[in-house]
């Protein structure tokens, strides 16, 4: 019997899908669709007999065979002959039958165990996990359950498995909703709204998914379409939660923003619980009085409208480590998390409340795609996230007033609490603490902490002449203790003198500015020559931080030599490390270390060398990067030459991670080096970086540092770096939807690049102008501009070039109706760039064919194209890309007839464009989207869609404004 039972584990068996039988991985033949029907309703019975009777009416129900029985007899037979050694399985008893094996050996059973634990994970408040466990039992689908059984008992159970795994579709979607996934669960549930247009839990769904993504007119069609088609089908009301949703979504209920629409307040989602805090000071030393007049402040939280503190005083007085230290200590009142940001307001570039709130945001768990563009939606769904959650927020080195009011959570239960180098006597309800520097016993207490009680004891009187002398600052000292510590021989009577003989600007240390400058000289003053230089230099570039590699460029030396130059620095407390091989300064210090490159580095052209180099290293490796995306393009032999050089790459992947780790670095040095002698390698870095406006990740930084390098070469007078400027700024307006500008700017890069000869514009510009173009229904004009730029290109020999002409051109044979030319132009194309490697050009080829073909008729091939396409772009990260391509099988499946699935593609394509490509692209869709959600027969919806994209359109004077307007017109009459 033990070995019986030991090898029936082998067995697996599954009937959500179809019915099978494994021993091990070897999958048994089961036999007959009859047989196989048999085998289920075993399965089905948890063990226990069947009888004949029952099994027949099961089988057969009221018109059985003759010889049921005994047929029932063979299956039954040729069952046990399947399961081999395990035959032993299939037990005949009491004119019956049944199947013993273990319950984790059928797939159900364990679909049914991971639904158990989900409750229970939900129950407890883990909704992720909850959502994961569900994830998992629906994974183990496969299809249609008992697929193509025949028979009463397997119609039954189909049906009633189906209802099953629809409710834990809806649950699962729930939690979605739950954990802030809004935009993501649009499309499945429109899908299965088509699928099952009756089940009003899934309009619910919907409609809160489309109203927390902003598209409340949509949300409000989808009750309307529901309401219609229940009175037509069923001729009954729809049912109360799905009308007191519509009410609330009417009175814009705040509430729906932040939970489930029918989850008690008691039982709001508990997603995720953000920890952002640094860490405390382990000596953090005095400041009692504040201490406790803070933590009183926060804990009054818990009972009204949100407490809010803030703390200033000069830099350098420690508002951030007594800030830090009490929100630690104050936790216990804030359990569903910490949020900490650092607003660099002391610096010249303070953090923008947009890209606060996004940041928060996602540390509370909405995915990007759910996260609004302006700073009043943003902060609102901050706002309703919050609510019902105590949450404290640290707002670190605030600017002023007007850079904190957006980021208040404003909801009962949580608390802010501010620093700031300014008085916020503007900020309303806001309890005010003015620090000042430490006592003198405050003072020595640190000073001796850091030092050691031994070393301090017997050197009393000089310890107080060095704390006096940083002024009683708290991070003066800190430094000054700090470089004493790790110097054992030297004495405190030793550091004294030298505060006293060498520094004499200590003596500025006193309230104000130059306090935080005077304690850095301290450190500086401290520092080898070689630290010292590096120290001044790496202050220079304007990047929120610096790569080793790019270091190491600056300073001129090898990568390891480099580090260790950093890592002392960091040693110092002068650098911080903000990641293996990525360093960065705090704000004031990168001003300090400015301040020393201006007065101290000699001759003043290292400084520009330096910079110099940064420039190079990063064309260098910009250049690489290009040229292993777009293998044979000219554009990186037309670059300007750099002496300084790059970092090579093993393969694609590791070059697209370093430009986008890179992105925000290489924008800014772009932007800060835009002058004349370093003005066409900033122009041609911007040049050989357009993945980063392409893939939609930095495309408003982007277009701004291309707007700065134009203003540049207009007033340098340079007619070559002002060609490839407006170049560069073509493409990015053009992927942002503002096509007239676009052209403006290509026009005058023609221009200038017949005037300077120039290569680069000749052909960019040109095939630019021509998509253009197309996009506004020119096509003579569009047929001219490429076809310019196909002769600029094949002069140049540059062969992606050619091929991006060959598939722009196509289009616009297919806008003539040359369908036919138009497949043969993409074809061409495609074979280019087979010919030159797959890479996300080779997804343009197959984007343009796809287009051609689906204008031709082929709809099979057109999908085929499509979906490889879109394979390609989402490799290398083309966010964009990837919602046209979504787009464009959306109007196949449309042309199909496949109107469930073009709708599914099209909420897609909304969701990945959000943000990016510009409102044109936006009305294509939502007009695509439109006609799906009317093929399906919800048509209000449609019309929601069709009046934003008609609202679109209109704005913007676009060709497409009559199209929709017509789509309209038949509803409207």
């Amino acid at each position: 019997m033990g070995d019986d039972q030991g090898q029936a584990h082998q067995l697996r068996f599954t009937v959500l899908g179809p019915v099978r039988a494994w021993r091990g991985d070897e999958q048994l033949n089961t036999g007959s669709p009859q047989q196989r029907a048999l085998l289920a309703a075993l399965l089905l019975r948890d063990g226990s007999t069947a009888t004949a009777p029952e099994l027949v009416d099961g089988l057969w129900g009221d018109e059985p065979p003759e010889a049921a029985i005994a047929t029932l007899r063979t299956y039954a037979s040729r069952l046990r002959k399947s399961f081999g050694p395990d035959s032993g399985v299939l037990i005949s008893e009491s004119g019956g039958y049944a199947l013993r094996v273990p319950p984790d050996a059928l797939d159900l059973v364990h679909a049914e165990q991971l639904v158990a634990q989900a409750d229970k994970a939900r129950a407890s408040g883990e909704r992720a996990a909850a959502r994961e466990l569900l994830g998992q039992a629906l994974d183990l689908w496969d299809g249609e359950s008992l697929a193509n059984l025949p028979g009463p008992f397997a119609d039954n159970q189909r049906t009633r498995l189906l209802e099953w795994r629809l409710s834990l579709v809806e649950s699962r979607l729930d939690l979605d909703l739950e954990l802030g996934h809004h935009t993501d669960t649009i499309s499945e549930l429109t899908a299965l709204t088509a699928a099952h247009p009756l089940r009003e839990r899934l309009r619910e769904l919907l409609m809160l998914a489309l109203y927390r993504s902003g598209r409340q007119a949509e949300a409000l069609a989808v009750y309307t379409d529901t309401r219609n088609l229940l009175a037509e089908e069923l001729g009954v009301d729809p049912r109360p939660e799905l009308s007191e949703l519509q009410r609330r979504i009417l009175q814009a209920d705040v509430k729906l923003n932040a939970m489930a629409f029918d989850a008690p307040a008691a039982e709001r989602p508990a997603t995720v619980r953000p920890a952002q805090l640094p860490a405390t000071v382990a000596d953090f030393t005095g400041r009692a009085a504040f201490v406790t007049e803070l933590s009183d402040q926060l804990a009054t939280a818990e009972g009204r409208v949100m407490a809010v503190s803030a703390v200033a005083g000069i830099g350098g007085v420690g508002k951030t480590t007594l800030a830090v230290h009490v929100a630690h200590a104050a936790r216990a009142h804030f359990p569903d998390g910490q949020l900490y940001i650092d607003l660099q307001g002391a610096g010249p570039t303070a953090a923008e409340p947009e890209a606060v709130l996004g940041s928060f945001l996602r540390a509370l768990g909405t995915p990007d795609s759910a996260i609004p563009d302006t700073l009043e939606d943003r902060a609102a769904l901050y706002r309703s996230t919050l609510a019902g959650r105590k949450v404290l927020t640290l707002l670190d080195n605030a600017r002023d007033a007007a850079q904190v009011r957006p980021l208040l959570p404003g909801a009962e239960g949580c608390a802010a609490l501010i620093t700031s180098r300014a008085r916020m006597i503007d900020l309303e309800s806001a309890h005010l603490v003015d620090l000042d520097v430490m006592s003198p016993e405050e003072a020595l207490m640190l000073f001796t902490r850091i030092v050691g009680e031994e070393r301090v004891t017997s050197e009393r009187d000089a310890a107080m002449d060095v704390v006096a002398a940083c002024g009683f600052l708290p991070l003066a000292i800190r430094i000054a203790a700090s470089r004493l510590a790790s110097r054992r021989t030297w004495t405190v009577s030793a550091l004294a003198r030298k505060l006293a003989d060498e520094r004499r600007r200590l003596d500025e240390l006193r309230a104000g500015d130059l306090a935080v400058k005077a304690t850095f000289e301290l450190g500086y003053g401290q520092l080898e020559p070689q630290q010292a230089r590096a120290f001044r230099l790496l202050g220079l570039p304007d990047g929120p931080d610096i790569s080793l590699a790019a270091a190491a460029a600056v300073l001129d030396m090898p990568p390891d030599d480099a580090e260790e130059l950093l890592e002392s620095l960091v040693d110092a407390s002068l650098l911080e490390s903000a990641a293996p091989g990525r360093y960065r300064y705090h704000d004031l210090v990168r001003l300090f270390a400015r301040a020393c490159a201006e007065r101290d580095e000699q001759p003043p052209s290292e400084r520009t060398a330096a910079m110099s180099r940064l420039l190079d290293f990063y064309l260098a490796t910009a250049a690489r990067v290009y040229a292993i995306e777009r293998p044979g393009d000219r554009v990186v032999d037309h670059l300007a030459p750099t002496t300084y050089a790059g970092l090579d790459f093993p393969d694609r992947e590791s070059a697209l991670d370093w430009l986008f780790v890179e992105a925000t670095c290489i924008l800014a040095t772009t932007r800060q080096l835009a002058t004349d002698g370093a003005l066409r390698r900033s122009v041609d870095l911007l040049q050989a970086t357009r993945d980063l406006a392409e893939s939609g990740a930095h495309s408003h930084q982007y277009l701004q540092v291309a707007m700065a390098l134009l203003q540049a070469a207009q007033e340098a007078e340079d007619t070559r770096a002002e060609g490839r400027a407006r170049t560069v700024l073509t493409f990015a307006h053009s992927l942002s939807g503002r096509f007239d500008r676009a052209d403006e700017e290509a026009k005058h890069a023609m221009l200038l690049g017949l005037a300077a000869d120039d290569p680069v514009p000749n052909g960019q510009a040109a095939n630019e102008r021509g998509i253009i173009a197309i996009y506004q229904s020119r096509n003579d004009d569009a047929e001219a501009y490429l076809t310019r730029a196909l002769d600029a290109f094949r002069a140049d020999e540059n062969r992606p070039g050619e091929a991006s002409a060959l598939c722009n051109l196509s289009r616009v044979h297919v806008s003539l109706g040359h369908t036919e030319l138009a497949v043969q132009l993409a074809e061409r194309a495609l074979t280019i760039y087979r010919q030159l490697g797959v890479t996300f050009r080779l997804a343009n080829g197959l984007y343009a064919y796809g287009l051609a073909l689906r204008h031709a008729g082929q709809l099979d091939m057109a999908r085929v194209q499509f979906t490889d396409a879109l394979a390609v772009f989402r490799e290398n990260r083309q966010r964009l890309w990837e919602g046209m391509t979504l787009y464009r099988l959306a109007e196949v499946h449309l042309a199909a007839g496949q109107a469930a699935q073009a709708a599914t593609h099209a909420e897609q394509a909304l969701s990945y464009l959000r943000g990016i490509g510009g409102e044109w692209r936006r009305g294509n869709v939502l007009t695509v989207l439109g006609q799906s959600l009317d093929a399906i027969g919800q048509s209000g919806r449609a019309q929601a869609c069709w009046n934003e994209a008609l609202g679109i359109f209109e704005q913007l004077g676009a060709a497409e404004t009559d199209a929709v307007r017509q789509l309209l017109t038949p509803a409207a009459a």
